[in-house]
């Protein structure tokens, strides 16, 4: 396939377009025009930029890109290397930031969803953009440690958990450095029994306990991983290219 190509059905997918994000969504780094191997990952740190070259990949696509807003714009040291890489390799770099995050079928929140068992999986009516923050419900309600537990066993990375013993049913959720939500699903229309992202802060402590509210941090990778791995599957399977998924073990 074409690069243009998968770019124009990824844009399609995602509707990047539509979102203000933090950082350039789609194409940041060109290289082969021409793209019959994939690599998909997390974070497009050097670690997975030498996995894809190793792969033969012609391009990676990533959830973490580059050129944040705010970041001194100025190539050198790491970046330097790690687009030295790709540059010399003529790999492409595609990322997807918060379009991966909210899309209703492929995108982490949805993804985290499913890889917990959860139900009756919504966006939070009062939070946007639509699907930044997931409610669902456990099929068997369980206490914190059993819920601590699942988390932790269906992310293969222990959790943390804050709060008070309690059943819980009902669930609210947003991945990675999602923590700060806390505060909009407690005061939110819909009542809600644990909030989970991937990191804590030291205020999200004080939150969930004040307001009655069970927290779990899970990792921010360990959160994100199914996004960008989803969206690897659905190139595969709708335009019947090699995509191979590279976890790089991140404990954060």
């Amino acid at each position: 396939m074409l690069l243009q190509q998968l770019i124009k059905h990824l844009n399609e997918l995602l509707n990047p377009m539509q979102m203000h994000d933090y950082c350039p969504n789609g194409l940041q780094v060109e290289g082969n025009h021409k793209v019959n191997k994939i690599v998909t990952g997390v974070t497009a740190s050097e670690a997975l930029i030498d996995a894809a070259i190793e792969a033969k990949a012609d391009l990676i696509l990533v959830h973490h890109g580059y050129f944040w807003k705010g970041e001194n714009p100025i190539i050198t040291g790491m970046k330097k290397k790690r687009l030295q890489k790709l540059l010399a390799h003529n790999i492409s770099l595609l990322a997807y930031h918060l379009p991966i995050d909210v899309h209703p079928e492929l995108g982490n929140n949805m993804q985290l969803g499913l890889q917990l068992g959860c139900i009756n999986i919504v966006p939070h009516p009062d939070i946007s953009p639509k699907g930044i923050v997931m409610l669902g419900d456990l099929e068997n309600s369980l206490d914190n440690e059993k819920l601590c537990d699942l988390i932790s066993d269906r992310l293969n990375r222990r959790a943390l958990g804050v709060g008070e013993n309690t059943t819980i049913t009902k669930l609210a959720w947003c991945t990675g450095g999602g923590q700060s939500y806390i505060d909009k699903v407690a005061t939110g229309s819909i009542a809600i029994d644990a909030y989970i992202s991937g990191e804590i802060s030291e205020q999200t402590t004080h939150s969930a306990l004040e307001q009655d509210i069970v927290y779990f941090a899970a990792g921010h990778h360990a959160t994100e991983r199914y996004g960008v791995k989803a969206v690897g599957e659905w190139i595969s399977k709708q335009h019947k290219i090699s995509v191979q998924f590279i976890d790089i073990d991140n404990p954060a």
